[in-house]
Formats: structure tokens, sequence, C-alpha cells
């Protein structure tokens, strides 16, 4: 088994090697939160364009079904009920706008979810914890080494650590 930079585990490496180390995991934790803010921006994105979506399909519906479905209800209602089929149209109307008005309310519920999407704001809190902390650190105290510091005191040292 060996640490992150290649040297073998229980060796002990040089402040170089462990600040090269550390750098290197801070890179890589780095990417993965700038990555976890691209997506959790691509989902709010998603919910957006579902709203403008519905918003569309509301209009649309309304644009283009009006005529059609006021004369098919209009003229049903008229021989259901026998009324003056000026009513009948005017409560065909009626139909599709409580249709509309129900689609408008599915695409103000996923805006609402778009914009409450707090995916970038979240990272970034999560960044500025992990940077406080980091300048919060301390280095471990070291023991101080032997005054004799031939190969078997290395290896003493090696084989504690270990």
């Amino acid at each position: 088994m060996s640490a992150p930079d290649g040297s073998p585990v229980g060796a002990e490496r040089s402040v170089g090697q462990l600040f090269a180390s550390a750098t290197a995991e801070m890179s890589a934790l780095v990417h993965d939160e700038i990555a976890l803010a691209k997506a959790q921006l691509r989902q709010d994105v998603k919910r957006g364009a579902t709203s403008g979506g519905a918003f569309m399909a509301a209009g649309v519906l309304l644009l283009f079904s009006l005529p059609m479905l006021n004369f098919a209800l209009a003229y049903g209602i008229r021989t259901w009920s026998g009324w003056n089929l000026g009513w009948c149209f005017l409560l065909s109307f009626a139909a599709n706008c409580i249709v509309a008005g129900l689609l408008a309310l599915i695409g103000v519920t996923f805006a609402k979810k778009a914009k409450r999407g707090r995916g970038p704001q979240k990272v970034a809190a999560s960044m500025k914890e992990t940077a406080g902390v980091l300048q919060k650190a301390k280095p471990h105290p070291r023991p101080a080494l032997p005054e004799n510091r031939g190969p078997e005191a290395i290896e003493a040292v090696a084989r504690s650590s270990s």
C-alpha cells in the first residue's frame, strides 16, 4: 500500500511531499465542489424549463383549442339543456379558462421549485466552511528526533509509525 504521492506507507515523507499531497487533495476537493455546483445548477435549469413548458402548453391549449372546444361544448350544452346558444358558448369558454388556469398553476409550482433551488449557494457555503477549517488547522506536533540519527534510530521510528 502507498500514500497518494506514491511513497510507501510508514516511511517518513518530507514537508514538500506532505504539502504536495495536501495541495493535490485540496485541488480534487475544489474540482468535486465545482462539479456538484454544476449538477445542482443543471437541476434548477431543468425545473425552470419544465415551468416554461407548462406555461407554454397552457397558452397553446387556450389559443388553439378554443374554437373547436367552444363549438363542440356549446352545441352539446344546448342539446342537453335547451338553453340559448350564447349562454352555451359562454360556459364552454369558462371551461377552457379553468383548464388553462390549472396548467398555469402547475407552471407556477415548478417555477417556485426552480427559484427555491439553492444548489450553488449550498456549495459556496460548503467551500467557505472547508476554507475556514483549513485556516484554523495547526500542524501536528512532531516528537523530538534522537541525537543519534543512525540507521537503527530511523528504522525504529519507521516501525513505530506503521
